[in-house]
């Protein structure tokens, strides 16, 4: 009992009144008796506080509600339910055991319970690392209306729960994807240029439909305009490549490049399978991590998604010489290749420039790499001193050198994605969209 036994919000205040009057009672001894009366008062309404909160048969249940794994970079609600089986109205204070990764230690909440209640209390974390993440018991205190004393109650709920990529942003867009709403999420509508080279069927013309696909054979046959119908060719096969050099271990907004890289990845897979193509996965530093071969079937969104669980960053260079071996044995067709890495010099692509200029000539090549946010807020200031005009002579160098690699690329028919980390799957949506619109996977 002791060990779940602390003083209430009114049980100081009561006793600093106390010592007071006795205080006062030396200058005014008629007060003596008062003080005598109100000590004997307070003592008795303890004892009833205790009687009534630690009742052997009533307790505050306390149950945490939690996904069965938490998505990294999103907001994941957790729920705690509280039920009070006791018959009188309860103040409850909640304190949360977070895992120590958020390093949050005053995670509290405050309630009041009428008897019998159930109540659901809301909040949200969000993970920056992936990995298993340990939560501890949930303590509850609950003091009566007298708030003299308090009662702990612990409930013993440990859990660890693995931290996966982005499922919920996946989710998200596949919603969007599903009911033509991308645009909601700033994926661009892209006029098709074309028709795709893959034949559907002849149907009854309809207004709207391109009377440059009438089927003048079948409208004969038929005494009616028909049109040809074409659809998207599918069973396109579609590479995320990812780097886990030390150049994807540079921090955004808490996240790593890597993950952003993960995360994008992830969701430009399932839109790939959702419109038919086949989505893959290549992880490499200084040597070859995993290949995932392209498909489609039903397990390879939940295989990709396991690959991604486990990937961390490398502090070596990346070896770009072993990636194009790698991907010459293995890809024995045309694909389309999302290279997502991290150039910050003209000298750092100059190295790697030979192997993708060669995987340039056999595959579809996006590379993917990303603006110093941090560089673009230098950008926009207007510098006062001496030293910060130098730290935005040198910010403005950089970002320069950042277009030249773009248009470096775009020489030898590379395409290229310079973004934000924040903008990556959007921006990489789009340029998926926009190619295959365009008909070139």
């Amino acid at each position: 009992m002791l060990k779940n036994l602390f003083l209430g919000r009114h049980f100081t205040l009561i006793l600093v009144g106390l010592a007071i009057v006795f205080l006062l009672a030396q200058m005014i001894p008629f007060l003596f008796a008062l003080a005598k009366l109100a000590t004997y008062g307070f003592i008795v309404a303890v004892f009833i506080d205790l009687a009534l909160l630690f009742n052997p048969n009533l307790s505050i249940k306390a149950t945490r509600l939690t996904p069965e794994k938490l998505s990294n970079g999103d907001e994941n609600p957790i729920q705690i339910e509280l039920t009070n089986h006791y018959a009188l109205p309860l103040h409850v204070t909640v304190i949360e055991e977070l895992p120590p990764e958020f390093q949050l230690r005053n995670v509290r909440f405050y309630t009041y319970l009428l008897p019998a209640q159930l109540q659901t209390l809301h909040y949200t974390i969000r993970p920056t690392q992936r990995g298993a993440y340990r939560f501890g018991n949930v303590n509850v205190y609950a003091q009566t209306l007298l708030g003299l004393v308090k009662r702990r109650f612990t409930t013993a709920q440990p859990v660890s729960l693995p931290v996966y990529p982005s499922y919920i942003q996946m989710r998200r867009y596949e919603l969007m994807a599903i009911s033509n709403r991308l645009h909601e999420l700033g994926v661009k509508k892209v006029r098709k240029l074309g028709h795709s080279l893959e034949f559907e069927q002849i149907k009854e013309y309809v207004p709207g439909d391109d009377y440059r696909t009438i089927n003048w054979n079948a409208t004969a046959r038929k005494a009616a305009l028909m049109v040809n119908q074409y659809q998207d060719e599918k069973s396109q096969e579609v590479y995320s490549i990812i780097d886990k050099g030390r150049v994807m271990k540079m921090p955004f907004n808490r996240l790593s490049l890597l993950d952003y890289a993960i995360n994008a990845a992830l969701v430009i897979s399932n839109i790939a399978i959702k419109r038919g193509d086949k989505a893959g996965l290549v992880t490499f530093s200084n040597e070859i991590d995993n290949v995932l071969p392209a498909g489609n079937r039903g397990k390879q969104m939940s295989d990709i998604l396991e690959l991604l669980y486990s990937e961390s960053t490398q502090f070596l260079e990346s070896d770009y010489q072993k990636l194009f071996v790698a991907l010459r044995r293995r890809l024995n067709r045309r694909c389309l290749l999302l290279l997502y890495t991290n150039f910050e010099s003209m000298s750092a692509l100059q190295r790697q420039l030979p192997y993708l200029r060669r995987l340039a000539k056999q595959h579809l090549l996006v590379v993917v790499f990303f603006e110093n946010t941090e560089l673009t807020q230098l950008l926009n200031t207007i510098p006062d001193t001496l030293p910060e005009v130098y730290e935005k002579t040198i910010a403005e160098k950089f970002a320069f050198e950042k277009k030249l690699i773009v248009k470096e690329l775009q020489t030898y028919g590379i395409h290229t994605i310079l973004t934000p980390p924040e903008q990556l799957t959007v921006n990489t949506i789009n340029k998926y969209l926009e190619l295959k619109n365009r008909g070139m996977i």
